[in-house]
């Protein structure tokens, strides 16, 4: 899969993260599309979450990421949409794994859990794993309720 466009979404927990995701992503050349939030202030996760979910389902980005202070929450919400496999990533490994056997397209970072710098290495482990297919591609197909 060729990725030019990548989506971003994050409450008031993981402003930092994803500006800190952005800035990397954007010094590798890739277009961002930014959902939000802009700012520390408080916020709901859904707000940004939902639009960026549908974004990535629409396939006008091929892969997303998500931070929230647990990573939990906004996870969930962008799996509510058929088209995301979002894996809640707090390791590299997990986000290597997310893409190779689960063919996930988000990665949820636990912004308040992980570093700066651990962020930006799972990040690039996600964006840098490809999904194996083969015996995983069964099971990713039966995910979605049809």
């Amino acid at each position: 899969m060729e990725i030019k466009t990548i989506a971003l979404a994050a409450d008031h927990a993981g402003y930092k993260m994803k500006e800190a995701v952005k800035k990397w992503l954007k010094s590798e050349g890739f277009e961002v599309k930014d959902f939000g939030t802009d700012s520390e202030e408080s916020t709901d996760y859904p707000d940004y979450a939902h639009p960026m979910a549908e974004f990535v389902e629409s396939g006008q980005a091929q892969l997303g990421y998500t931070f929230c202070g647990s990573g939990n929450g906004i996870s969930m919400t962008a799996n509510k949409h058929q088209g995301v496999r979002s894996a809640l990533c707090w390791e590299e490994e997990l986000a290597a794994l997310a893409r190779q056997h689960n063919d996930a397209n988000v990665c949820s970072i636990p912004a308040r859990f992980v570093s700066e710098e651990k962020g930006l290495s799972i990040a690039k482990t996600f964006l840098e794993s490809e999904f194996e297919g083969g015996r995983h591609q069964r099971r990713v197909d039966k995910i979605a309720i049809k």
